[in-house]
């Protein structure tokens, strides 16, 4: 890879970053000042568990509120998330050693651990959006789409290792896909949970639509780059793939979500 290379994609992580944190701090003004229902919109997060009842000697299950989610909060820390990423292996000298020296290797390990978290905030917001409140779905929702992206990050590091002319490992970007797919499961469950499709809000549908192009393209450009299609023979065409995909769907999501927010 040429040192011209690599600058050019410092100052472009510097130029997504920024656009990343511009929109955070937006999102975050807009929900504490601006649109009162943003920020007025706070899903009551709660816990079920079973308790004995004496009168009827059986074991009832019983809700109770644990907190309130502030939403718009969230969906701003959803983007600086990804701002603080870019920051991270943009500024910092020794990082972005680090992150040049795995690009020659053909891995990003900073790319899976900012997905894992940001991402992971993204689909919760989206469950309680409609309806899922319960803590332990939430918390697994979280660790299953966390899991889906660190399995593209042992698929990195397992393809890294192959001698030339060695098959492509794809064990873990097989598992991950599937794991992706799980908190979908539950999602569309509680979406489709009446039966009144013509009732789904166009948000809702704007939301899932979004989601689902988002989620095949990210496979997709892993694909390219492990079978080097045309311009995906160079890795950092790959990368510089992923962060304007990474730019355009989380940009597209979080208003969405945000405005979804706002509806009745």
């Amino acid at each position: 890879m040429e040192k011209t290379a690599l600058q050019k994609l410092r100052k472009f992580n510097l130029i997504m970053g920024g656009i990343h944190f511009i929109q955070g701090v937006l999102m975050l003004i807009l929900a504490s000042t601006v649109i009162q229902t943003i920020g007025q919109f706070k899903p009551v997060i709660t816990q079920n568990f079973l308790q004995y009842n004496p009168v009827t000697e059986t074991l009832d299950l019983v809700s109770s509120n644990i907190f309130e989610l502030p939403f718009g909060v969230f969906v701003a820390i959803f983007l600086l998330l990804s701002a603080g990423a870019h920051a991270l292996i943009a500024i910092p000298n020794k990082v972005n050693a680090k992150y040049n020296s795995d690009l020659k290797k053909g891995i990003n390990q900073f790319r899976w651990f900012e997905y894992a978290l940001s991402s992971s905030v993204m689909i919760v917001l989206i469950a309680t959006l409609f309806g899922i409140y319960d803590i332990a779905s939430l918390i697994l929702i979280f660790a299953v789409n966390a899991s889906m992206n660190l399995f593209g990050l042992v698929m990195e590091q397992l393809n890294a290792r192959r001698e030339e002319g060695e098959k492509i490992i794809w064990g873990p970007f097989i598992w991950g896909s599937i794991a992706g797919l799980a908190p979908w499961v539950a999602i569309l469950l509680y979406m489709f949970g009446t039966g009144n499709y013509d009732q789904v809000p166009w948000f809702v549908w704007a939301i899932v639509g979004t989601y689902f192009v988002a989620f095949n393209t990210f496979p997709v450009n892993m694909v390219l780059q492990y079978l080097k299609v045309g311009k995906w023979k160079d890795y950092l065409y790959g990368e510089r793939t992923y962060i304007v995909l990474s730019l355009v769907a989380k940009t597209i999501l979080a208003w969405l979500v945000l405005f979804g927010a706002m509806q009745p």
